[in-house]
């Protein structure tokens, strides 16, 4: 179990480094024609916002190319060497530039891809962009937003190294308590608004 653990940490190290790098870049004053909502402002049948305006082209462009970034220079920091056996990523495939470059997408991808169901349910409830309602759903939503790019980078994982249900359930609660970690470190160094 504590094997596994250590695999999955040394195994998103390029994920953790991207999601915090992206919270700094959708702040920069560059690229501002993308930081328009993915939903393009438009509403759903309801008469209510799709995902937000938090839900940025910025961002996706962020998550992915930063996850590309981070993955081919932690396959270069690997290399062949015992730290390398301890990545899923590896363990049935060489560490090569395009591999790195495939996962890091794909990782980018899954993270900023998973998280638009939750927007979606929340513009459903009228819970305001970047806030959260109280009582259960405040609980309900901590939570998810906590878990919803987890589930998404650990299915790219899992496309890679066949984890199984219960590796996969387990990765998803350690990467989610890990985010509910940063997301409080974030807060702290004022480059999240909200701790939860």
């Amino acid at each position: 179990m504590v094997r596994y653990i250590l695999m999955m940490y040394i195994t998103l190290v390029p994920a953790i480094l991207a999601g915090i790098v992206v919270m700094i870049w959708c702040k920069l004053p560059v690229l501002k024609a993308l930081s328009k909502p993915v939903d393009f402002g438009r509403n759903f049948a309801d008469g209510k916002r799709i995902f937000g305006d938090n839900k940025t082209w910025k961002g996706i462009l962020g998550y992915v190319l930063f996850n590309m970034i981070f993955s081919v220079l932690w396959g270069l920091v690997l290399g062949n060497g015992t730290l390398r056996d301890l990545d899923f990523f590896y363990q049935q495939h060489d560490n090569t530039f395009l591999y790195n470059l495939l996962t890091g997408f794909l990782l980018g991808l899954g993270y900023s891809l998973f998280e638009l169901p939750n927007s979606f349910l929340k513009r459903r409830i009228d819970v305001t962009p970047g806030k959260t309602k109280k009582g259960f759903w405040k609980v309900f939503f901590v939570c998810l937003d906590q878990a919803d790019s987890v589930f998404g980078v650990a299915l790219v994982v899992w496309l890679f190294y066949p984890l199984g249900i219960g590796l996969y359930l387990l990765y998803v609660l350690v990467g989610s308590l890990t985010h509910l970690f940063l997301n409080m470190m974030l807060y702290f160094m004022r480059l999240r608004k909200n701790m939860f």
